[in-house]
Order: C-alpha cells, then structure tokens, then sequence
C-alpha cells in the first residue's frame, strides 16, 4: 500500500532507494508500494504528522507527484485548514463503525482531499474567487493568518507583517475592533478548535492539545479552564443541549 505523510509541524525524514530525503513543517509526501523504504521523526525536533495508508485502482494516479516531498506553503488564501478539516472529517466519521455508508463517504473525503493536494492550484483559485468580492480589512486579514496558524505558536510581529501594519499600530486597530489583543484572540480561536475536536471526535486529550498548537498539555488544560469554565474532560462529558 501506499502512505501518505503529511508533516504539519517539527521535521523527519524518509528513504527510499538508498536515497534519504529530509522533511520540514508544510510538506507532503507518498511513500511507493512495493519499494523497500523507511521514515521517521527527527529526535530533537520531532513531527506532527497526518498519515494514512491507502490502495486502489486510483492510487497510483493520486500518488504521482508526491514521492518528491511537496511543499504546501501558506501564503494567504492557502487553504490548508480547510484541507486538514477534510482528512480529520474522515477520520472522524471511521471513528463511528465501518458500516459500507461510512466507508463509502470516506473515499470520496480521501479522494476531495487528495485532490486538493495535487490540484493545489484549483482548490486555491476556487475559494480565491470568491474571497476576491470581498473587501477584507487589516482585522479580517489578521484572523483569517490566525485561522491557517491555528496549529502554530505566532509572533505579534508575525500577524503585524502579515498584515503589513507596525505592532503598535495593528495591535490598537484590532484590540479597538475585537475587545481582544491580538494573542490572546488567537487562543480564543484555539480553544474553539479544541471544543470542536472535543464535541465531535473521539481525540485524545492530548491529541487535540497537539493540534491547536500547544505543546504541553497540563498548560492547555489550563488555558482551556480559564477560557471555557470547566477542564477540557469536564467539557467534554457536559450536556449541551
């Protein structure tokens, strides 16, 4: 079978034909079938990844392209949390059963998924031309950096340059705007990924801990407390209806 590697945060490696390949935060790549190869996390910066196995009659067409590593960069209008929503959709629906309904809408989940990968281009465009009609201003700009980073630890200065404004004046703009500085916005967006993650998968805590960026757990669970009201596991089993 074929694997798919995509490495979201941290580095690794992987090889194939005795060659061996370094990989970085932001790309993906699919390891051949049938070829002897090996992969793993770099010990002093290790991966975040996403990965699945995968075969079929389409595999090798969706496979090509990728046994190079490709680089999915995150200029604005990238997209990338929408491709990740799709793969973590997928996940989430084989975590309720193999039944053939489920089955079958995670093929063609894995199938839109990887198409977005290897039509990079058209995925982006297909949003673009609509985000085109509006007109964003520097505070929108700024959340929608915020949004495609929400698994990444960002700098003020970041956002600021993103946007294109100084520190000072972009933090007065946003903060007058929002009721929040710029940061602790960008928790907040954390925190509401993480409640998401909570409501409708069935995630380890510290696996959602991950995926929105912090590193440590007992320090999210902490933020999470102080933003939300009650622990990640009390959220969780609280009734919401």
């Amino acid at each position: 079978m074929y694997l798919f590697i995509y490495c979201i945060k941290g580095e690794g490696w992987f090889e194939t034909d005795s060659q061996t390949q370094k990989i970085s935060a932001g790309q993906v790549f699919v390891l051949p079938k049938e070829r002897e190869h090996s992969y793993g996390s770099n010990l002093k910066n290790p991966w975040t990844i996403y990965w699945c196995h995968f075969d079929g009659e389409k595999a090798a067409f969706f496979a090509e392209g990728f046994y190079k590593p490709l680089h999915i960069s995150s200029e604005k209008e990238a997209r990338i949390e929408d491709q990740l929503k799709l793969f973590e959709e997928l996940f989430s629906i084989l975590n309720n059963g193999f039944s053939k309904e489920n089955l079958n809408f995670s093929v063609t989940t894995f199938f839109h998924f990887l198409g977005s990968l290897k039509y990079l281009g058209t995925f982006r465009a297909s949003n673009n031309a609509n985000m085109e009609h509006q007109q964003l201003d520097m505070v929108d700009n700024a959340i929608y950096y915020m949004r495609e980073n929400i698994r990444k630890r960002i700098t003020l200065k970041q956002i600021a340059d993103y946007v294109g404004y100084s520190v000072s004046y972009f933090s007065a703009k946003f903060q007058s705007k929002t009721g929040y500085s710029p940061l602790n916005y960008h928790i907040h967006l954390k925190i509401q990924e993480a409640c998401h993650y909570l409501d409708f998968s069935n995630m380890k805590i510290n696996q959602i801990s991950m995926l929105v960026g912090f590193d440590d757990p007992l320090y999210f669970a902490r933020i999470f407390r102080k933003t939300m009201g009650s622990s990640p596991s009390e959220y969780r089993t609280k009734d919401k209806s």
